[in-house]
């Protein structure tokens, strides 16, 4: 089994309930979810003309090879709706894998660890709140190392 860091996020329609089905879904695919961040309200990143989004972070165990995870969360975001029509755009539920064991993976459709997470507030925060100590596979640093730099440097 692996151990896999999926972020999920939503702007668009009942964010809190967006999510709440996607977790559902990852359930209802066999991909057993252990932990659960808060669920935190941040401002748009990227494109910022657009309503603030809610955002998590969970801890799954899966079977699920990286390519399968990928093609089993993009087809999740498809049947909830979500349309790609702008980079970090709009969206009913956005379904990022962060981390995969420790795996490093570069691959045209496929960069593991999520190649801007620790540029992310978004994403640092609910990580530091489940995983403090998880050390990122490429930085060689802790979430919170990670966490406190990226909250420093936003000051």
């Amino acid at each position: 089994m692996h151990k896999v860091f999926i972020g999920l996020g939503s702007n668009l329609g009942d964010k809190r309930r967006n999510i709440n089905t996607a977790l559902e879904k990852l359930r209802e695919k066999g991909i057993s979810i252990l932990k659960i961040s808060s669920i935190i309200e941040t401002e748009p990143y990227g494109y910022k003309e657009q309503d603030k989004f809610l955002n998590a972070v969970c801890l799954v165990e899966t079977d699920f090879s990286p390519h399968q995870l990928l093609k089993v969360l993009l087809d999740i975001e498809r049947e909830m709706g979500r349309v790609r029509t702008i980079k970090w755009g709009p969206r009913i539920i956005d379904l990022d894998i962060i981390f995969y064991d420790d795996l490093i993976i570069q691959e045209e459709n496929l960069v593991i660890p999520h190649p801007d997470a620790h540029n992310r507030i978004f994403v640092m925060g609910p990580l530091l709140e489940i995983a403090p100590d998880f050390v990122h596979p490429v930085l060689k640093k802790t979430i919170k190392e990670i966490y406190i730099e990226l909250t420093k440097s936003n000051i």
